[in-house]
């Protein structure tokens, strides 16, 4: 069952049926059928299409932006930050993709011409989650269709409405004859698409667990998968930084979106020569992101997006604290209506806690003292995840000397990684598999064909 529940109150909102397993059936027939004539189409069209799903999405801003807060709690400043991202990843593969797609000539040792052209592949499903559902749709649809691509787009249970505002515009846009369906599938479902003839590849965005189960299926009926998973990002904080810059950081890497991005800062990695002018800083300003209606502008923090999210952010503290880390703010489940939880920090973290090797999604800040730039990076690394990360320090050179040495897909010098839509984005170990955006969106599901000529 797809549902919009109000994460204020828990007020159940509107209700949708899933998909029959005929209507399952019938919609990836459908986008198969599709993909014959939009392949077919010339890409000027196609990326003139995609740009329109991105000027429509910045039409529609208010409408996006309050179904978004409604369905997942996000603070309405930061819903209308989301939509005009989202917008800005479609229009830069309407207008830059089409350069991106160009045949590459090789230079090859033997005689005649060696061409590679990038061709698509066909219908593809995209499973994908609440905590950003219009950023992560966009960065998956934009460049498959734009590259010729059909998509079947299963979204998260807890946002149905968006999820049908998305497909509206999509059609709206000139994607109307089964190019890009929504569909309220079953994890059964799913199942039966992944394994049919019909789907040529998949790509989840979500949790470790849920990665394993999409990318097994996939593997055991060979199809190509793109998964983006959890992350555990590391700040590291090393002397000479400028600290003002890194608490502000800190603050916003951790408690942004209520703490539910795999992109988070969640582990905050302090050299003990700078801890005591960063620490009371990082807790006074964490002590600013109050939670609130997220339909205020004025918000920061809105709730968790349900109550088992909230259930798992608190379990994950409790243990924590159980075995002896150190509560500086927060860590307790406020009374009343919604599933909120304020902006914690915790510091004390060992090895035998949940919390040092499980992703925490909530605004759950871990801070760590060490006593040396090795020690950073060897308690950076020591985790399954490699996605994100960023380095503070006041020597440049030294700072990309530590980025180079982390296990991850992704540093930030100086800065935190935001997404955007000419940057690769994905991560490595247990932080999922291949790249989103830019150029590299457009290789994921494609058929790097070579064109050999005498």
């Amino acid at each position: 069952m797809y549902r919009t529940v109000d994460p204020t109150s828990g007020e159940v909102i509107r209700e949708f049926a899933d998909l029959s397993d005929e209507e399952a059936t019938h919609a990836l027939e459908r986008a198969d059928a599709a993909y014959r004539s939009w392949s077919a189409l010339p890409i000027g069209e196609r990326a003139a299409i995609v740009g329109q799903i991105g000027a429509l999405h910045r039409e529609r801003t208010e409408e996006l932006a309050q179904l978004m807060t409604l369905e997942m709690g996000k603070p309405i400043t930061q819903s209308r930050a989301e939509v005009q991202l989202a917008a800005s990843i479609y229009e830069y593969y309407g207008q830059k993709g089409p350069a991106l797609l160009a045949d590459e000539t090789l230079d090859i040792a033997g005689a005649g011409v060696a061409v590679v052209r990038t061709e698509p592949i066909g219908a593809l499903l995209g499973v994908m989650p609440w905590n950003f559902p219009l950023y992560q749709v966009a960065r998956f649809v934009a460049p498959n269709l734009l590259l010729g691509n059909t998509i079947l787009l299963k979204h998260a249970s807890n946002c149905p409405q968006l999820s049908l505002a998305v497909e509206q515009i999509a059609s709206d846009a000139g994607a109307s004859n089964g190019e890009y369906a929504n569909v309220f599938v079953t994890h059964g479902q799913i199942e039966g698409i992944i394994a049919s003839p019909l789907l040529q590849g998949v790509s989840l965005t979500g949790s470790e667990s849920a990665g394993r189960r999409i990318g097994g299926l996939a593997g055991q009926n060979l199809k190509k998968c793109v998964l983006e998973l959890g992350g555990s990002d590391p700040l590291i904080i090393l002397p000479g930084a400028d600290i003002p810059l890194a608490v502000s950081a800190a603050a916003t890497g951790r408690f942004w979106n209520a703490g539910q991005a795999c992109t988070s800062m969640k582990r905050t990695i302090v050299s003990e020569e700078v801890w005591d002018d960063f620490f009371p800083r990082f807790l006074e300003e964490a002590s600013t992101w109050h939670t609130g209606d997220p339909k205020d502008p004025d918000t920061k923090m809105g709730p968790l997006s349900s109550p088992g999210s909230r259930r798992d952010v608190a379990e994950l503290v409790d243990d924590a604290v159980a075995k002896g880390a150190k509560v500086h703010l927060g860590g307790t489940i406020p009374e009343g209506d919604g599933a909120y939880y304020p902006a914690t920090v915790l510091s004390g973290v060992t090895p035998d806690m949940r919390l040092y090797h499980e992703e925490i999604f909530g605004p759950v800040a871990v801070v760590y003292k060490v006593a040396s730039t090795d020690a950073a990076v060897d308690l950076a690394n020591d985790s399954p995840f490699g996605l994100g990360s960023a380095v503070f320090a006041g020597s440049g050179i030294e700072a990309d000397e530590v980025a180079g040495r982390l296990e991850v897909g992704m540093v930030g010098v100086n800065m935190l990684i935001r997404s955007a839509p000419d940057l690769p984005f994905g991560g490595v170990k247990n932080s999922g598999i291949g790249r989103e955006l830019g150029r590299f969106g457009l290789d994921e599901f494609a058929n790097k064909k070579l064109v050999r000529r005498a």
